[in-house]
């Protein structure tokens, strides 16, 4: 039963992370995307952004091995950037306890998250993300939804994904679970946190997504 979250902006924030990616690849390929063919992505996981602005620098996909050159620049600049001597990112001290008090009380809880493996891991680890929580990060050829199916591979539902964005809800959606908002910019029928939530709401609200299901599958 995966209850997956996202990190950025669902579990905390780490500003400035587009203007890093940008860094990078400039470093790579010469010269930066602009802010506005950045834009344009219509992808939300670094594969798909970077595989994107690939083909329109130059005319074909994105090969792993320049992925895995992607990542490491990507890492180093996070790592510089939001080095403890330098900055520590935002964390929601609610949410991320929720998350905690979800595992301590025994469910499968993943972070599932548009960053590269190794840029989510250090991400997790910056904001003291308990290491009994998997880490699923944007891989060759999955979206977003390819991600969270990936996560629940072999496993009996409910399942659940956390995020803060509209691209999570449509994600959730494309992918069959449910969908818990954290902050204002993800509106819709779903419930919805603010970001400055306490444990035990994160707590009640993801209990209460999951049980109707979970009652329907035990009682059939």
């Amino acid at each position: 039963m995966p209850l997956c979250f996202d990190l950025d902006g669902t579990l905390g924030t780490f500003g400035g992370g587009y203007a890093l990616l940008r860094e990078a690849l400039g470093e790579l390929w010469g010269a930066a995307p602009t802010r506005e063919e950045l834009r344009a992505c219509a992808g939300s996981t670094d594969w798909e952004i970077v595989d994107e602005l690939h083909r329109l620098r130059f005319g074909g996909g994105l090969a792993e091995e320049a992925y895995l050159a992607f990542e490491a620049a990507c890492l180093a600049r996070f790592e510089a950037a939001f080095h403890p001597e330098v900055q520590d990112p935002v964390r929601f001290e609610g949410i991320v306890e929720g998350l905690h008090r979800l595992v301590d009380r025994g469910h499968q809880v993943w972070l599932v998250s548009g960053n590269t493996p190794r840029t989510l891991a250090f991400k997790a680890a910056r904001l003291g993300i308990d290491p009994r929580v998997p880490r699923l990060g944007s891989l060759p050829g999955l979206s977003r939804a390819g991600l969270i199916r990936k996560a629940l591979e072999g496993c009996a539902g409910p399942h659940l994904y956390v995020g803060d964005r509209p691209h999570d809800r449509e994600a959730a959606s494309e992918a069959g679970v449910p969908f818990l908002g954290i902050g204002d910019a993800v509106e819709g029928a779903h419930p919805v946190l603010g970001a400055e939530a306490e444990a035990e709401r994160l707590v009640h609200a993801v209990e209460g997504l999951v049980a109707p299901h979970l009652n329907s599958r035990l009682h059939p």
